[in-house]
């Protein structure tokens, strides 16, 4: 038997495992075949659809990327690369091409960890491989976008990035719906290898139709000195969207910060967390989320587990209720296994002063005006050591809520 018939047969035996938290969702409720897409130009595609590219930090001319990938329900639309220290391929082409793959396959993410990753290991159709060489810096980011074009149609995805030794890579990943697209699945299995003295920058943007129900699965491995940056957006309207990545530190100085910022408007819910696992000295982590809530349902979930002596680690959730009816609901771990390890955790959730929006209202501003400004300085997390460019994506998505509908 084969190694990967071998995760086939793990997967099909939790394919029918309940949600160990969150919501549980009905497989069969979506559509498992859609139609097959030819390929095509981003620049070529209708300006309604350009329009949900650029909203999701997806650049159509890609004069400002190393490279796109881009793939639409089951088809892989378009790939190409333009910086020669770098490789971007669908996930079967690079399996094809590269047999020491296997030996990351389904070794940060388990396939019989719940019934999604099954799916995802049963049913897969493509994805992306990207892969940074030795001592590369790469300038401009490299673009992904998952696509859903049909509707009602379940996208089961298997992406595994490599930073190799000394190398630095900035990806962005744009996942979201056709607007003429209202219910679908995405299950997109994600896992990240920095090697010793790496760095990663992932950003992730996610808006999705109203129906759709999201669930991502990463996990994320650190060697010596490496270093991983993680940023997820989302703040418009989802059925249900639930992930926990998880980061294992298993190199002495390796780092990693994850950042979040949600919106869950009416009709949305959440159940949005992070792990952090130091298994070995030097280790740090931090863990932030700024989450709003117009009537939505948000699960802030945080977990720091030292399992080595002197590590460090911070976890904050801050949440702000925008309407009396939507929830938000932190739930912060702290596990120390060593004496000698320094973890801290800090949550608050409430809603607008009264007190703030009139000093601005004083100062010549409207109440609308006032709560968008101090809803944008909230959401504004000042994220150490991110690229110029990604920050502008973030700025973009920051400023489109604050001062549009949303606020």
């Amino acid at each position: 038997m084969t190694e990967n018939s071998k995760i086939v047969q793990r997967a099909e035996q939790a394919i029918e495992k309940k949600a160990a938290y969150g919501r549980d969702i009905d497989l069969s409720s979506f559509a498992d075949q859609s139609e097959q897409h030819n390929a095509i130009d981003p620049q070529e595609i209708s300006d309604q659809q350009k329009k949900s590219l650029e909203a999701i930090g997806v650049d159509v001319s890609g004069a400002n990327r190393s490279g796109t990938f881009m793939q639409m329900d089951h088809s892989v639309v378009h790939c190409n690369v333009t910086n020669d220290g770098v490789e971007m391929l669908s996930i079967d082409e690079a399996l094809r091409r590269h047999g020491w793959l296997m030996d990351y396959w389904w070794k940060a993410v388990q396939p019989d960890a719940d019934k999604y990753t099954a799916r995802a290991a049963i049913h897969q159709e493509h994805g992306y491989f990207i892969r940074a060489l030795p001592n590369a810096k790469i300038e401009f980011p490299l673009q992904a976008c998952m696509y859903i074009g049909q509707e009602g149609v379940v996208q089961d995805v298997h992406n595994i990035i490599i930073v190799e030794e000394g190398a630095e890579l900035n990806v962005i990943t744009g996942c979201a719906t056709d607007p003429v697209v209202n219910k679908g699945m995405h299950i997109g299995v994600s896992e990240f290898y920095v090697k010793k003295g790496g760095k990663l920058s992932f950003t992730m943007i996610h808006r999705w139709g109203e129906e759709v129900v999201v669930r991502p699965r990463t996990g994320v491995v650190l060697e010596e000195d490496a270093q991983y940056l993680s940023n997820f957006i989302c703040m418009h309207k989802v059925n249900d969207l639930q992930m926990y990545p998880t980061v294992r530190l298993a190199g002495e100085g390796a780092v990693a910060r994850m950042n979040s910022i949600l919106v869950a408007v009416p009709g949305s819910h959440m159940d949005i967390g992070g792990r952090a696992v130091m298994d070995v000295p030097g280790t740090k982590a931090e863990l932030i989320t700024r989450s709003i809530s117009t009537g939505g349902i948000i699960i802030n979930r945080g977990h720091l587990l030292a399992g080595a002596e002197n590590v460090k680690a911070h976890l904050e959730c801050h949440g702000l209720l925008l309407q009396k009816d939507g929830v938000i609901h932190a739930i912060p771990e702290l596990e120390a296994r060593t004496d000698n390890a320094e973890l801290s955790h800090e949550a608050a959730v409430g809603k607008i002063a009264q007190e703030e929006i009139e000093y601005l209202m004083a100062r010549g501003l409207d109440e609308e005006e006032a709560t968008a400004t101090i809803v944008r300085g909230f959401l504004n997390v000042n994220i150490e050591g991110l690229p110029e460019s990604l920050q502008k994506e973030i700025d973009i998505a920051v400023n489109e809520f604050s001062f549009g509908k949303g606020a």
